[in-house]
Parts: structure tokens; C-alpha cells; sequence
């Protein structure tokens, strides 16, 4: 019998308890005297930013290598065109869902009314998504998906970053794979280079992941010590409206849609439970995808379909972060700031919610999905800044939600298609049918 202290969830479980309990501590100590982060809150923020940087280091050379090698996975596949063309059609049939729960849970709570004229803590968002921008960051500046920034300091030094475009990078990745199925057997030694790399990458992010529950001990230390209580209290109704709205959909909406592609729920949530988990605690769909494709897998998904949907669904599909969240929050800004919605608007951003989820691009936060949506509706974009301040507190129950759905469509299409196979989702426990 396994010991429950070696179980990962249970690592998982205790970091997250052991971060809840050290946040408090260092918001008990307080600042130094100079206002800066006490010893402990520096720890935890330091600790959590490592983790982070870990994640988003390794995501570059999996988002390509994971997409390229999908797309090429079609050629081994039946009726690829159709399989594809299925996967995306449930993309937009579950955002569509999520949306409208999104949409009549804002519409009844109203959850932005209450607060006009309060004192919030307001920060700049950094990223602001607007139609415009969005459509150009689609275009590659170079191929490797680079972009610069600099930040001039108050006594004028001026520091230049470089980082990874991760939507440009989708559209190259995407464009390579389309390629190599074009050139055919041509392309066979450039796919063998790429499939070694993608095995390479994920087992440098299996390290990672085992570092989680310290990560997730450091993030939620971090948010408790920063924010504090007080920043969830004055953001209460949104907050519990955004939780309501996910939890509609992963445990009310998604067993449904299970059960009425004849399935029952019990297994899935199961199997998937350790996907969702980690999607919860590290904020990151891409950083949680080897763990996302190897529990499609043991839920009978075809392996060859599930290499393909997966990599896919972790980079676009976003039911938390691009449909609940974004549409709880244009509506928490327009009742902040007293402006009226109309019909329109409701259509404007189910429309945004659908097609344009994969400005969120997989990784943590959704700051440039509500700033696309608030962008379109033409609320202000100051309103973004509201709610940074219990960003990562939200950010951890939609990652939740994307990465349950990204699975809950393998598995669909897979059981849509007659590619599932029943007796590994149900298995031979208390779920195997009679």
C-alpha cells in the first residue's frame, strides 16, 4: 500500500496548505521600514517566480515542437480532414456554452454595480489587446516569434528584454506542420528531429513539474502576502460570480455533454483529475500539457488523435480564461464605471469569446483576452487594472476549467467518431460497465 505522502496530489495538497499558512505569516509581519516585502514574502516571491520562469522557459520549444508534430500526426490518422474539422467545431460549441453561463450569471449578479466610486487598487495592465493588434501579432516579425521591449528607469538606464511571442509562434508552428504535410515523406527526417525534441522538452518539464508543489506553496504565499484578504473582499461578488460560472461548467455543463454523448462522467473526472490539478496550481495549460495528453490517453482516447488534439486544444482552447472570465469581467467594468450594455455588446462578445481565445495563447493570466474584449465593446481599458489585483487568485480555477475541457473534446470526438475505446475509459474498477 502506497504511503499518502508520496502521492503527488498529496505534495500538491500539502504545498498549497503550507503556502496558504506562510502567506498569512508574512502578511502578519508586515513591510520594512522602507515599505519593501518583509524576509518571508520576498522568499515566497522569489521562490514563485522561479517556478514561473521555469514554465515559461520551456514553452517555446513545446508549444513548436508540440504543434508541428500534431499536425503531422494526420497523416497516420482516417479521415483527418473530418477529425480536425470536428475538434474545432466542439472548440466553438463549448466556448459558445461557457460564454452564455458567463453572460447570465453577470447579467444576474451584476457583480460591478455596487462598487462605482470605490477606492480599488488600480494597476496598469501591461499587455492591452485590441482587433487591430491582434490580427498584427498574428504576423511573425521574425522567425523565431521574437519581440523586444525597453523600459527606461527614473535615472535613465535603459533595459531591453527579449521574449518569445507565443501567438506568433502558434502561427509559425502551425504553418511548419501544414508544410511538412505538404512536402510528404520529404519531410520525414525534419519530423524525426522534431518528435526527439518534443521527447527531450517533456521530460526536462517532468523535472519542472515535480518542483510544484513547492511552486505552488510559493504563489499562493505570494498572493495571500500581497493581497491579502481585503482585495477579495472588495472584489467579492466578482470573484464568487467568476468560481460560480466555472464551476457551472466543469461540473454541471461537462458531465452533461458527457452523458449525452453517452458516457458517464465518473471515469472522466477520475483520470482527469491530475491534469486538472496541476492546471490549478501552476496557471499554465501548456506547462500542464504532457500531463493533459497522457490522461486523454488513459481515457481510451486514440493515441494518434490525442497527439493531435491536445497540443492543439492547450494553445487555442481556453473555456475558462477566454469565456467565462472575459465575458463576468466586460460586464463588471461597464457596471463600474455606469455604462449601459445593450443587446449588441452581449453578441460582441460571444463573438470575441469564440473566435479569439487564442490570443490567450496557453499561458498564465488573460490580461490580453479582457483587454480585447473591453478593447471591442469600447469600455475602458483602465478597468483591466481592477482586477489584477486577484488576477492569479482567478487565474488558478480558469487554467482548471481549460485544461478539463481541452480533455472533455478529446474525448468527445474521439466517442463522435468511434475511435474511443470504452473498456480503458471505464476500466475495470467501480466505473466498469456491467
Amino acid at each position: 500500500m502506497a504511503l499518502p505522502y508520496r502521492s503527488f496530489g498529496f505534495q500538491v495538497l500539502a504545498g498549497m496548505v503550507a503556502g496558504l499558512a506562510l502567506g498569512l505569516v508574512a502578511r502578519q509581519i508586515g513591510t520594512g521600514p522602507d515599505g519593501d516585502l518583509n524576509w518571508l514574502a520576498t522568499t515566497l516571491k522569489t521562490v514563485g517566480t522561479i517556478f514561473v520562469s521555469l514554465l515559461k522557459a520551456i514553452v517555446p520549444p513545446l508549444v513548436f515542437a508540440a504543434i508541428v508534430a500534431s499536425i503531422a500526426n494526420l497523416r497516420a490518422l482516417d479521415n483527418a480532414a473530418r477529425l480536425a474539422g470536428q475538434t474545432l467545431l466542439w472548440f466553438a460549441i463549448t466556448a459558445l456554452i461557457a460564454v452564455s453561463i458567463g453572460l447570465a450569471i453577470g447579467l444576474i449578479v451584476e457583480p460591478g454595480a455596487g462598487l462605482r466610486g470605490a477606492q480599488l487598487a488600480m494597476k496598469p495592465a501591461e499587455s492591452v489587446g485590441g482587433w487591430l493588434d491582434f490580427l498584427k501579432g498574428l504576423v511573425p516579425g521574425n522567425s523565431l516569434a521574437l519581440s523586444g521591449s525597453t523600459k527606461v528607469a527614473a535615472d535613465g538606464a535603459a533595459t531591453t528584454t527579449l521574449s518569445f511571442n507565443i501567438l506568433q509562434l502558434l502561427v509559425i508552428s502551425i504553418a511548419v506542420g501544414l508544410a511538412t504535410l505538404k512536402v510528404g515523406d520529404r519531410a520525414d527526417p525534419f519530423l524525426a528531429f522534431v518528435r526527439s525534441l518534443l521527447a527531450i522538452v517533456r521530460a526536462i518539464l517532468g523535472w519542472v513539474i515535480r518542483l510544484t508543489p513547492i511552486g505552488s506553496a510559493a504563489l499562493i504565499g505570494t498572493a495571500i502576502a500581497t493581497y491579502g484578504w481585503h482585495a477579495l473582499a472588495q472584489l467579492g461578488a466578482f470573484s464568487a460570480a467568476i468560481y460560480l460560472g466555472l464551476a457551472l461548467v466543469l461540473l454541471v455543463v461537462y458531465p452533461l455533454l458527457l452523458i449525452a454523448n453517452g458516457l458517464k462522467p465518473g471515469p472522466f473526472f477520475a483520470k482527469a483529475w491530475p491534469a486538472i490539478q496541476l492546471g490549478f496550481v501552476s496557471r499554465s495549460s501548456v506547462g500542464t500539457l504532457p500531463v493533459t495528453e497522457a490522461v486523454t490517453e488513459r481515457l481510451g482516447v486514440d493515441k494518434g488523435y490525442a497527439a493531435f488534439a491536445i497540443p492543439l486544444a492547450s494553445t487555442t482552447k481556453m473555456d475558462g480564461c477566454a469565456s467565462i472570465y472575459p465575458a463576468l469581467a466586460a460586464i463588471f467594468v461597464a457596471g463600474f464605471y455606469g455604462i449601459p450594455l445593450h443587446f449588441v455588446d452581449y453578441v460582441l462578445i460571444v463573438i470575441v469569446s469564440v473566435i479569439g481565445s487564442a490570443a490567450t495563447a496557453g499561458l498564465t493570466g488573460a490580461i490580453v483576452m479582457l483587454t480585447l474584449t473591453l478593447s471591442t465593446l469600447g469600455l475602458p481599458l483602465e478597468g483591466a487594472g481592477l482586477l489584477l489585483a486577484i488576477d492569479p487568485i482567478l487565474d488558478m480555477g480558469r487554467t482548471a476549467v481549460n485544461v478539463a475541457g481541452q480533455i472533455l473534446v478529446g474525448v468527445i470526438v474521439a466517442r463522435r467518431e468511434g475511435i474511443l475505446d470504452e473498456t480503458a475509459y471505464y476500466g475495470e474498477g467501480e466505473w466498469a460497465r456491467v
